[in-house]
């Protein structure tokens, strides 16, 4: 990315659960299991999205499901918060979903 660091969480332990493939927004990502769509999300961009009314980046606010920022979509589930829902091998997550 020009000028920007890809990801904005930084995975200070070596993971022990296995890597599993995801699907953000059209493009593959390597997560782990069990981890949050959240960390999954932000350890490969800067932000989850954009916020619909000035496009500023959006990164989550509470981070434990209590503040509606992080909604996404994900195929076959609907409306998920990334910040409590945990990643699978298979997800297709879309971020670009209207906030809830």
């Amino acid at each position: 990315m020009s000028g920007e660091r890809a990801g904005q969480v930084v995975r200070a332990a070596a993971r022990r659960a296995p890597p599993v493939l995801v699907e953000i927004d059209g493009e593959p990502v390597e997560a782990f299991a069990g981890e949050s769509v959240l960390v999954a999300v932000l350890a490969h961009r800067p932000a989850l999205r954009r916020l619909e009314f000035g496009g500023e980046p959006r990164a989550g606010f509470c981070l434990m499901g209590a503040c509606q920022d992080c909604w996404v979509e994900i195929e076959g589930i609907g409306g998920a918060r990334a910040c409590t829902t945990s990643v699978s091998a298979g997800l297709r997550i879309s971020t670009k979903a209207a906030a809830r």
